[in-house]
Order: structure tokens, then C-alpha cells, then sequence
């Protein structure tokens, strides 16, 4: 594992693949409170042959670690959501260049919170990424833009009885209607993580190209 750095504004941690050389770039977006380790351990067992790179949020209120300003769970800071989002998009190209990873296929994990922002980033700079693994997703934006998403393949996983789950239900659609390949799986859970999330995220990441 790399010591953390941060370059291009972002503190964030690598970690290369158990061996041989990288199938893609996995970039691990924590949730609400997390940092760049957060995900690390979860990336490596579902993604065993990814470069991984652990971002931390750059939003911190009262000690709390996030990706972008909120004003309660579900309503966020639409300008703050937006800017954090490009500027997550800009750091993913150049990372990818830094650690000789430009040609290989770009992929985020997030989380919740990094979930948010990871789809935010998609949705505002389409081509970045050629797949999306989102864990307790919402949509974030108030007025959803209407990208060409045609080439993404996404992988939304919801827990049933996740409080927030009524906020994520229309993204199937949404990004189906965009031209993505959704793979939709609503699980026994809440808004926590289970070992479901993880069996449902190596079989995704094991099917991909």
C-alpha cells in the first residue's frame, strides 16, 4: 500500500492489484464520515485485479468527512454538489495518468455519500467512466441533467429497508433512459453494508470486460 498523498487537491491512497498487472482503475468513494481506507479493504475483495485508489471527501463540517455540502440526508448544496463533482471528474483523469493507468477502463466504487457524488460526476462529465458500482444511491440533483451515457455500466445495489431507499428508486430508469447498462438488485439490508453488497459487487466486477 502507498503512503497517502495528496496530489491535484485530493488526498487519496493506492493500493495495486493482488497481482500481475491491473485489469482497470477502481477509484473507492467513502460514505459520510469515512476517508480514503474506508473502502480500501472492501475494493480488494471485490476487485482483486484493479488498481485502487482511495479518495477522501474534501467537504468537512463539525469533524464530519464528505464529498459535498448537504443541508439535511437528502438535500444538498446543488452549486457545492456540482463544483466538488467536476473537480472529482478532473482529478480522476489526471490520477489515472499519474499511476500509468490512462489506457485502462476507469471505474468508481462509492458508497452512500460517494455514491452521490460518483453519479454526479458521471452525470456532468459523461465518458469519464466506464462503469459505476453505487451502494445506497440517490439522486442528487434537483433538476437532473440528461446526458449520453451510452457505454457506462452501472451496478446500483439498494437495501430494502434502507430509510433513504424511496430517494434512489426512480435510477434505474433514469439512467437506463440515458443509455446505461443498469444492473439493479434491491437486497434484504438497510442503509449498512452486508456481505451481499459484496458477493453482488465481485460478481459484477467478474462479468465486466
Amino acid at each position: 500500500m502507498s503512503e497517502v498523498r495528496s496530489d491535484f487537491g485530493w488526498t487519496h491512497r493506492t493500493q495495486p492489484p493482488a497481482g500481475g498487472t491491473p485489469r482497470g482503475v477502481l477509484f473507492l468513494l467513502h460514505g459520510t464520515g469515512g476517508d480514503e481506507t474506508s473502502l480500501l479493504e472492501l475494493g480488494a475483495m471485490a476487485a482483486p485485479d484493479h488498481l485502487l485508489v482511495g479518495v477522501r471527501g474534501r467537504s468537512d463540517e463539525e469533524g464530519v468527512t464528505r464529498y459535498f455540502r448537504r443541508y439535511d440526508a437528502l438535500h444538498y448544496d446543488q452549486d457545492h454538489l456540482a463544483s466538488e463533482a467536476d473537480a472529482l471528474a478532473a482529478f480522476i483523469a489526471a490520477a489515472a495518468q499519474r499511476y500509468g493507468a490512462r489506457a485502462l477502463p476507469r471505474r468508481a466504487l462509492g458508497y452512500s455519500n460517494g455514491a452521490n457524488v460518483a453519479l454526479a460526476a458521471a452525470l456532468r462529465n459523461p465518458g469519464r467512466f466506464a462503469g459505476l458500482a453505487l451502494l445506497r444511491a440517490v439522486q442528487p440533483f434537483e433538476q437532473p441533467p440528461t446526458p449520453d451515457l451510452t457505454g457506462l455500466s452501472v451496478l446500483l445495489l439498494a437495501g430494502r429497508h434502507d430509510p433513504y431507499s424511496v430517494a434512489g428508486r426512480s435510477l434505474p430508469d433514469y439512467l437506463a433512459g440515458l443509455g446505461a447498462t443498469v444492473d439493479a438488485v434491491v437486497q434484504e439490508a438497510g442503509h449498512g453494508l452486508t456481505g451481499d453488497d459484496i458477493a453482488q459487487l465481485t460478481r459484477w466486477f467478474a462479468a465486466l470486460g
